[in-house]
């Protein structure tokens, strides 16, 4: 079947896991845009206490991430994408319920936890390697469109509940249990081709023997298509890559409301249109990098290096800003900045670089990326709320962007020493077209 062919039957599965994805996006932030609708709910009346209890929870959302993803890719191998796809949306509901209605702050920890492995164990060891299967010509265009239902969520949502922060708050967590519901249905509902192949492969021999020797064919070709095999420090690098450019993300993600809170001196609607800001910028980023990838062929090294060189000179510039009296004018243009390098797929587009430069069975080396973002998503929130305890969160915050600003750098180091072994395991610069 041709790529064109493959991707116009398998339509339903693309539009699936971006339902899903639209769905992770209000997840992603849901603790941090309602903070103090939930810590308020959960009893807290000391305000350094309640951003505390909420960072645990996020940082709970990070361990439910940690612990399942690394498996989650392996099962899904094995067992096939629709199952995966319908218990993630299944455990979305039953957290998103949880929130809803509980008034404790371990309950919703509980909460967190169920909601990290439903994204990262069920979901993003199934899903991204489905759209990569259903359009794998274009992979990494199809896999940034990921990235941008999620910031369509990043946009929306935070204005949403900028408008229902009141006694009707409560909605703030209905609209994600509706959107859950219609994801689970269409995972129930869609095809996916690896699932599709195994049963193929199982009525022609009598087992998924088939669909594995295929699959390990491929990977095969891939490493035969090579000049050199990877060392291993280029596959440390493409996985260390999970964690840094997470780090980099979920930092700016969940506490940019709060830094126009605590540093810009910003009410909650102001705050929240910076995190809308924010998003706008990602958006804008991965319309942009899918014309490049898919159309001029860029390779995915060359979008993380420069993604990772602009997020550095907005970090940069926010910490100055304000020391500098440069004016909260000049923050909101690097945090879209921000948005557009950090949050505009360089995370996504770090999953396809590691299967470029490391072949291997999809779901193993989606599970290996999103562990190593996992334990991102459980360190940032651990020492943001740590710092909040002791000197306070808008302290806690502004240090926790010096440290976004280190790991970006760190990520252009990293880029520049793939880049530099790109041409001797292809033959050509990563700075050239893509070669098919």
């Amino acid at each position: 079947m041709s790529a064109a062919k493959r991707a116009t039957k398998y339509l339903f599965a693309i539009a699936t896991v971006y339902m899903c994805y639209l769905t992770h996006g209000v997840q992603a932030i849901i603790f941090s845009q309602n903070q103090v609708n939930f810590y308020t709910q959960w009893g807290f009346t000391d305000a350094a206490a309640g951003a505390a209890a909420v960072s645990t929870a996020i940082m709970w959302v990070g361990i439910g991430k940690f612990v399942s993803v690394w498996i989650g890719g392996e099962i899904s191998d094995r067992i096939g994408r629709k199952i995966m796809a319908v218990g993630g949306g299944v455990l979305y509901i039953i957290s998103f319920v949880i929130m809803l209605v509980t008034d404790n702050a371990t309950v919703a920890c509980v909460a967190g936890f169920l909601s990290g492995v439903a994204t990262s164990g069920f979901w993003d060891g199934s899903l991204y390697p489905a759209i990569a299967e259903a359009n794998p010509k274009y992979s990494a265009s199809t896999t940034i469109g990921i990235k941008l239902v999620i910031s369509i969520s990043g946009i929306v949502y935070p204005l949403f509940v900028a408008m229902n922060s009141g006694a009707n708050w409560h909605i703030n967590i209905m609209i994600p249990i509706v959107m859950s519901v219609i994801a689970t249905i269409m995972a129930i509902c869609t095809p996916f081709v690896y699932d599709d192949e195994r049963k193929m492969a199982a009525s022609s021999t009598g087992s998924d023997e088939g669909a594995k020797n295929k699959a390990q064919e491929e990977i095969q070709a891939a490493k035969d298509a090579m000049l050199e095999q990877p060392n291993g420090l280029v596959n440390a690098v493409t996985l260390f890559f999970g964690f840094v450019i997470m780090f980099i993300m979920y930092g700016a993600q969940q506490y940019t409301k709060q830094f126009g809170i605590t540093n810009l001196g910003l009410d909650a609607t102001a705050a929240a249109g910076l995190t809308s800001i924010y998003t706008v910028g990602s958006v804008v980023a991965v319309l942009f990098w899918a014309w490049m990838m898919g159309k001029l062929r860029w390779t995915p090294i060359k979008v993380i290096l420069i993604d990772s060189i602009l997020a550095a000179c907005a970090l940069a510039l926010v910490i100055i800003a304000l020391p500098l009296n440069l004016g909260a004018g000049v923050v909101y243009v690097a945090i879209a900045v921000l948005g557009f390098s950090a949050a505009g797929g360089m995370l996504q587009t770090g999953v396809t670089l590691r299967q470029m430069m490391c072949p291997g069975p999809r779901g193993r080396n989606v599970g290996m990326y999103y562990t190593f973002m996992g334990f991102a998503s459980v360190f940032l929130p651990f020492i943001v709320g740590s710092m909040t305890k002791s000197v306070g969160e808008g302290s806690a915050v502004w240090i926790m962007m010096i440290l976004l600003l280190v790991a970006a750098v760190v990520s252009i180091v990293m880029a520049l020493y793939v880049i530099s072994r790109f041409k001797k395991q292809f033959g050509y610069s990563a700075m050239e077209k893509m070669h098919d």
